[in-house]
């Protein structure tokens, strides 16, 4: 019976880990599709051109934030993928359930976590 829960889990996880990917490569998109729209002439007005300079950091950071986080997801399934889903990159003990529901593409263990911080 437990074997099969962890195998449900596992695929809901795996699904759950694939639609962040679609929704993280499409929020990617439109960062840059935004940054090469506006990439033309700047406004004529300063305080407009100030206002599109503190836009493009924005989109800039999420778009780094975005990246990072699709990283990560990748990591994970390609972890699953090799069968080491559930098991810390670290130390090779297993990720608690609890952990990998709340941060679904976390690679390492809590303590490994804290240990790192």
């Amino acid at each position: 019976m437990a074997t099969q829960d962890n195998k449900t889990a596992t695929q809901d996880r795996k699904a759950l880990l694939e639609g962040l990917r679609v929704e993280l490569q499409e929020r990617l998109q439109r960062y840059q599709d935004h940054q090469h729209r506006i990439s033309g002439a700047l406004d004529k007005d300063l305080e407009e051109q100030a206002t599109q300079a503190q836009n493009d950091e924005v989109v800039d950071q999420l778009e780094d934030e975005a990246s990072a986080e699709l990283a990560q997801v990748e990591r994970a399934l390609a972890r699953m993928a090799a069968q080491l889903g559930e098991c810390c990159e670290e130390c090779g003990g297993l990720i608690a359930p609890e952990r990998l529901k709340a941060l679904p593409y976390a690679t390492r263990c809590t303590g490994c976590t804290a240990l790192q911080k």
